[in-house]
């Protein structure tokens, strides 16, 4: 495992989306997201993740999106670069651009989804991409939707034959695993929470930041739960993880990210509330549930 500082890579790195205007990618929008998450105090962001709606865009969207990510952040913010898909090739080449740009800090690339491989294709897979390159990189955990589970035995053996693997955002509500990885590697394993309700409970056992959706909506309090922690300070993280709760849920009234674009157009975050096919709008009966939620919440 590569060896980082104490304050690198860590910290609340919200999942952005991806704006679109008339079926194309608003990177002039994407650029105002940024911007935004380095005002509300995030630590950093991540680049094409699973809430950006990736499987819809082109490798030149995603390479694109990663360049107009790095010159909008201009060394405020940590950038992760997500460079996984579900064919090898993909992976190889938005790996490639990721990892030649200097305002990359790190790398995240999710498990091959539906080939469902066998735990010694994971190895092999993960040794040949870090031959090609020499930044921080994570395996991105995320079983429900890749169909693969990474096995703590095989994190083990992809530690031992990848120099520059540094951790995993897990999304799993498998909290004992993220304790079984620090006791089978290195309690210096940058674990990152992947799932909302897993946030305070998991950084209490030692994981290093978030990377939950709802930092898109609310990126404030989710650095502070953060440095909360970091502090010691238990009492207010566990107040700022229930302060959250009910914006947690609503984030997945629907798909994700159907209910963040709705609620970021609403909010006036983002111009456009759009999605490319298969994903579609908030239909009329969850916009009403959202809006229920934002006066709640106090937030229209």
């Amino acid at each position: 495992m590569l060896t980082l500082a104490p304050d690198q890579l860590r910290g609340s790195i919200p999942p952005l989306v991806t704006p679109f205007k008339n079926g194309a990618v608003d990177y002039d929008a994407y650029a105002g997201l940024v911007e935004f998450q380095a005002k509300e105090g995030s630590h950093g962001i991540l680049v094409n993740g699973t809430t950006s709606e990736p499987a819809s865009l082109t490798v030149e969207e995603r390479n694109k999106i990663v360049d107009v990510a790095v010159e909008a952040a201009a060394g405020r913010l940590t950038v992760v670069a997500a460079t996984g898909s579900q064919s090898y090739a993909e992976t190889e080449a938005l790996t490639r651009h990721a990892a030649a740009k200097d305002g990359v800090d790190a790398l995240l690339i999710v498990t091959p989804y539906y080939s469902r491989p066998p735990q010694r294709g994971l190895v092999e897979y993960y040794r040949r991409l870090n031959e090609l390159h020499n930044k921080p990189w994570m395996i991105y955990h995320i079983p429900g939707r890749a169909a693969v589970d990474v096995k703590v035995e095989t994190a083990v053996e992809i530690d031992k034959v990848c120099p520059t693997f540094v951790g995993m955002k897990h999304a799993s509500l498998d909290l004992g695993y993220v304790s079984d990885l620090f006791e089978a590697i290195s309690p210096d394993l940058r674990i990152f929470v992947g799932l909302e309700e897993l946030s305070f409970p998991m950084m209490a056992v030692g994981a290093c930041g978030l990377m939950n959706a709802v930092g898109n909506l609310r990126p404030k309090p989710l650095a502070e739960m953060c440095e909360a922690v970091w502090a010691g300070d238990l009492n207010k993280g566990r107040e700022l993880h229930h302060q959250l709760f009910e914006i947690n849920k609503a984030v997945f009234y629907d798909i994700n990210p159907i209910p963040m674009k709705y609620m970021m157009k609403r909010l006036g975050i983002m111009p456009e509330n759009e999605h490319r096919i298969p994903l579609m709008p908030a239909t009329p009966e969850i916009e009403k549930k959202l809006d229920g939620v934002l006066k709640h919440t106090g937030l229209i």
